[in-house]
């Protein structure tokens, strides 16, 4: 057995180290510099009391992306020296955001231990290699991301960081093989558990779903199915759910081999970077060279996004959180009993509330970052979640989960069309979001996405339109001036939100202009960006008459678009004449 002695190591900090909705990412180089990674991990240790750390399992694993190895190793090396009696890492370093949070809540160890903390290392759908991004982030025993007051205790912490605890002398475990490696320090035994990545997911995935109804779909042969890993962590699940479990072709799988570099694409899953699969879908600017799958989906770098399609149709994120909750109690078994509330982050489109008002649940609208879902999930009030930003999930986990969505809507498929396997014509994917269109009305939503905008440049335009805020006389005005055809603002604030659970209260979550047709503008700056500023822009309006619900997303919401991009200035403010995103 390998003994390793404790060194304390002088470091001073890093301007910067502020962890956003989904902990800190920087670029790789940022992350190289010496001990940059090293103050971060050294901050969460310090924020953490110490009988939590010492004798601790902690989970350390991620997507896979460049710099991730070697990040495994210091940190292995770090938990040893600050005391974690157990270290567990998924086969090749490689574990989804979603599969992280099922490791921590439902894994037990060989002796019995369960895990009570993780370190996961993603920029979640931001690119990888070694001129890209970076990131690491710190889940808590519920398998959630840390609450405000850890990461606000780890930013201080950073401020005023003067050493460092480390193993120097432990030597790097290997982590493509599984098994257990053993080590002795200051404080006894240290251990590193390599593990199966899939194991425990793909349990928790059969203990949820309908399996067998979900195989007969699949083996149809009037039903085609592909799914796009966007070379993240997700093809790491693929085969042994899609193929192995359910019976799916290999070839219906694409990008499914994990790299680095994510295949030097971008892996967010959206119509703009998953071009491959849109053009399989027939969604692409030329014809499809083959009759489109009947269902498409994709996920991001830590599979915890999805993008779910159908032939020739796109869901959006908002309509398809609502479908799920909609059809859930009929068509997943987990919620047969039914569900306990339902939750949305606010800038998502109020389509999950008008099912709510439909079916009688408990509703909450919270800010961007699923933290705020795990309070809900945790004290037992919210069984489904959704963001608009290809985020959905529920209660089985404390992250929003991509593969998960992608067996939700096959389940919804399954259930439609179990009487129907051996007729003439599937139900397909377009038919059950116009039919819920046609009972619930339709919410036409976009959303406008400034990437990489001057950080002094986007804050000036937020506090604009903060300023805008304090006379609606004048922002209607402004508004008819523009387009005299769009509804004048009834109500215009800064989200602000009380948290149920516990009173904390999150202020500048966005600026709201809701109209009195029900139509929403927002502003966001989004903190998912490793460089500069990201302005999102969300368009939303709500049409309850069935005969209007067929129209172009674009063109029903072009005049708002319109408004939205003068009453801001937004070209004034950035320079840009046009967004880097729409979706």
């Amino acid at each position: 057995m390998v003994m390793f002695k404790v060194s304390r190591v002088t470091t001073s900090p890093f301007d910067g180290q502020k962890p956003g909705t989904s902990g800190l990412r920087k670029k790789v180089k940022v992350f190289k510099q010496q001990n940059y990674l090293h103050n971060f991990v050294q901050s969460t240790f310090n924020a953490l009391s110490q009988d939590k750390i010492r004798g601790m399992t902690l989970v350390v694993s991620g997507d896979g992306r460049y710099f991730s190895k070697d990040a495994i190793q210091i940190i292995i090396k770090m938990a040893a020296a600050n005391g974690v009696r157990s270290v567990w890492v998924g086969q090749n370093g490689l574990l989804s955001t979603p599969a992280v949070s099922a490791v921590i809540r439902e894994r037990v160890g060989k002796d019995g231990t369960k895990a009570s903390g993780a370190f996961i290392l993603t920029a979640s759908h931001n690119p990888g290699g070694p001129n890209e991004d970076f990131g690491i982030k710190y889940n808590m025993e519920n398998g959630g991301p840390a609450q405000e007051a850890i990461t606000d205790k780890i930013y201080e912490n950073t401020k005023s960081i003067k050493e460092y605890i480390i193993a120097e002398d432990l030597p790097d475990v290997d982590i493509s093989a599984i098994g257990i490696t053993n080590f002795t320090g200051p404080e006894g035994q240290f251990d590193v558990e390599v593990f199966d990545s899939a194991f425990d997911y793909v349990k928790l995935m059969k203990s949820i779903f309908d399996f067998q109804s979900i195989q007969k779909l699949l083996s149809s042969p009037k039903f085609t199915f592909c799914y796009d890993a966007l070379h993240g962590v997700g093809g790491a699940y693929a085969k042994r759910i899609f193929v192995e479990e359910l019976g799916a072709q290999e070839s219906s799988l694409l990008n499914c081999v994990p790299k680095e570099d994510f295949g030097g694409g971008h892996p967010d899953p959206n119509l703009t970077y998953a071009k491959e699969l849109v053009a399989c879908m027939g969604l692409g600017k030329s014809d499809a060279k083959n009759e489109p799958p009947e269902f498409g989906a994709a996920s991001d770098g830590d599979a915890d996004r999805n993008m779910i399609l159908g032939k020739r149709f796109f869901v959006t994120p908002s309509d398809s959180v609502a479908i799920i909750a909609a059809n859930a109690v009929d068509a997943i078994p987990y919620f047969s009993a039914g569900l306990k509330g339902v939750a949305r982050s606010m800038p998502t489109s109020a389509a999950l509330d008008v099912v709510a008002k439909h079916l009688n649940l408990k509703f909450f609208e919270v800010p961007t970052g699923w933290k705020f879902f795990g309070n809900l999930m945790d004290a037992g009030l919210c069984s489904i979640c959704g963001e608009e930003s290809f985020g959905t999930g529920s209660d089985h986990i404390r992250e929003k989960d991509g593969i998960w969505a992608v067996l939700a809507w096959l389940s919804i498929l399954a259930y439609e069309n179990k009487e129907n396997l051996g007729g003439a014509k599937l139900v397909t994917v377009e038919e059950i979001v116009r039919n819920h269109w046609a009972t619930y009305g339709r919410h036409y939503y976009t959303r406008y996405d400034y990437e990489n905008v001057d950080a002094g440049a986007a804050k000036e335009l937020m506090a604009y339109l903060v300023k805008l805020q304090s006379s609606l006389p004048e922002v209607n005005k402004i508004i008819k001036g523009i387009r005299s055809d769009v509804s004048n603002v009834a109500k215009a604030d800064e989200f602000e939100y009380k948290d149920p659970v516990d009173g904390s209260i999150s202020k500048h979550q966005g600026i709201r202009y809701m109209f009195e047709d029900g139509s929403r503008l927002i502003f966001r700056l989004s903190g998912t960006g490793s460089e500069g500023a990201t302005i999102r822009v969300y368009i939303e309006q709500y049409e309850k008459d069935s005969s209007k619900t067929g129209r172009d997303s674009q063109e029903a919401l072009g005049p708002l678009v319109e408004v939205a991009l003068k009453l801001s200035k937004m070209q004034e403010f950035t320079g840009r004449s046009a967004p880097t995103v729409i979706t």
